[in-house]
């Protein structure tokens, strides 16, 4: 059985996983895509080309941080893992996070994201 301290631990990772995750619609617009975005730009400052990639590396970072924190978060409160559950709900957010990146890939192509320095 986990102490309180475990499970408030538990409970901010959980809290700050789910925020980056994939798991909820709202975060991408307003926590992922701009963090990504971030990421990207600043490796523009070494090439213009270098912004679309790592925009997607920014993204795909953001995700499968939060997903970490999550499931350190949960396990931290329960101290109980279910093997199966788990692998089916990495497998679908692997799926929701390809999607996302087919998105800002959309976004990049047609010129609605755009580096922000020439």
């Amino acid at each position: 059985m986990p102490n309180n301290k475990s499970k408030i631990k538990g409970g901010f990772l959980t809290v700050i996983g789910y925020i980056l995750s994939p798991l909820s619609w709202w975060n991408d617009p307003f926590v992922n895509f701009p963090i990504a975005y971030l990421f990207g730009s600043l490796f523009s400052l070494i090439s213009r080309k270098l912004f679309i990639p790592f925009m997607i590396i920014g993204y795909w970072l953001t995700n499968i941080i939060g997903l970490i924190l999550m499931n350190q978060g949960v396990s931290d409160i329960l101290r109980k893992e279910n093997e199966k559950g788990k692998r089916k709900n990495f497998i679908f957010n692997i799926l929701v996070s390809a999607l996302y990146t087919l998105l800002i890939l959309a976004l990049v192509y047609f010129r609605i994201l755009k580096p922000p320095i020439k």
